[in-house]
């Protein structure tokens, strides 16, 4: 029987690929506005919250919490991302979410930034009509963070799968373990992705 405190404790932890930041008006985004994003372009960040600091203590070779990747909305660069915990108004479920680059990199929360690139970029416009194309069937956050069970998705799980598509692999099929009191998954940790020999980054603010 599961206690209460390992039901909390597996309710903070089932949160952790998302590191949700709170919202809060933004004084000013991480990325400096000259850097010109592409579509594939996958974007890391890391917030202040306690799920962003249980990701990163989890991940022992990350520095990042959360990943999405850029896509092209209209002609506007934007981000997609699969994110529990930040509904955009009242019974927003837990989903798979399009958000503005400024919105996402946010100093209000985050405080580390990363950008990196393929050198592949049909392969980038391949992943990025993928996820928003998973993003437009308004696919579910997956809080069993099953890689078998493409139907829902977790961060991670979005920008490896979106390539995969796209027919580059970021990650070998090695997945982490993650081994605490009532949570036991093997999963992919943003560190897999950003230290994928398949990328460059054109952007990197860890101070």
């Amino acid at each position: 029987m599961v206690t209460k405190k390992g039901t909390l404790l597996l309710m903070t932890i089932l949160t952790m690929f998302s590191a949700g930041c709170h919202r809060q008006q933004s004084p000013g985004s991480l990325l400096p506005d000259t850097l010109q994003l592409q579509e594939g372009d996958i974007v890391f960040r890391r917030c202040t919250g306690l799920t962003s600091r249980i990701v990163v203590a989890q991940d022992r070779d990350g520095i990042f919490s959360h990943t999405g990747i850029v896509v092209d909305s209209s002609g506007t660069k934007m981000i997609v991302h699969a994110v529990p915990d930040e509904p955009d108004f009242p019974g927003d479920p837990d989903r798979v979410k399009l958000e503005s680059v400024a919105s996402f990199f946010s100093s209000a929360h985050a405080v580390a930034a990363a950008v990196a690139r393929t050198a592949y970029p049909e392969a980038g416009t391949l992943a990025a009509q993928y996820a928003m194309r998973r993003y437009r069937e308004g696919t579910l956050f997956d809080h069993d963070f099953n890689d078998e069970d493409t139907t829902r998705l977790y961060c991670t799980q979005l920008i490896t799968l979106a390539y995969e598509k796209a027919g580059i692999h970021l990650v070998d099929t090695i997945r982490e373990v993650i081994d605490l009191p009532s949570f036991h998954y093997r999963c992919i940790l943003p560190s897999q992705i950003q230290q994928s020999p398949l990328l460059h980054y054109i952007f990197m603010f860890n101070p």
